[in-house]
């Protein structure tokens, strides 16, 4: 099942009613599009506490353009870290995690119990995305043998 409400003015307290779902038992939802909602951390908090339920069989969540910073990205990096997290893909494209936050998600792609296959940061241009941050992305390196096989964190120049 699929669930889109990009552009649908969703906040903190949408997503306490989105954890009830995610929290179900049997939850049948696969993908989640939140994209483009004031959630910031205090949402996205509610969902990870969502994500990392046993009963969550999320497999995409698109958080893109959501006012995302570090602390949501260390409530994501935990939830991630849940055993079992089934979440396969995950956007958090134009948001504002910092060189914290991309440090966060950098080690949480390293943890046994994180399957991410595909981690989109990308910024917004060149007004959301300072140069210690680029500083991050350039030493990041994933492991081939993992099960992270795409990680998008480019300008869309390789440098």
């Amino acid at each position: 099942e699929t669930l889109r409400l990009s552009s649908c003015l969703v906040t903190e307290e949408g997503c306490a009613s989105l954890v009830s779902a995610l929290k179900s038992n049997p939850s049948h939802l696969r993908e989640l599009d939140l994209s483009n909602n004031d959630l910031k951390d205090s949402g996205v908090k509610l969902l990870s506490a969502g994500l990392g339920n046993p009963h969550c069989q999320l497999e995409t969540l698109r958080l893109s353009g959501c006012l995302v910073t570090e602390e949501g990205c260390a409530s994501l990096v935990s939830a991630l870290k849940s055993n079992p997290s089934h979440l396969r893909e995950l956007d958090l494209s134009y948001n504002h995690p910092g060189d914290s936050g991309v440090r966060l998600l950098s080690a949480g792609l390293e943890d046994p119990h994180c399957r991410l296959e595909k981690l989109n940061v990308e910024h917004g241009g060149e007004n959301t995305m300072k140069p210690g941050l680029r500083k991050y992305v350039c030493d990041l390196t994933l492991d081939l043998n993992t099960v992270n096989r795409f990680l998008s964190l480019s300008e869309e120049r390789t440098e």
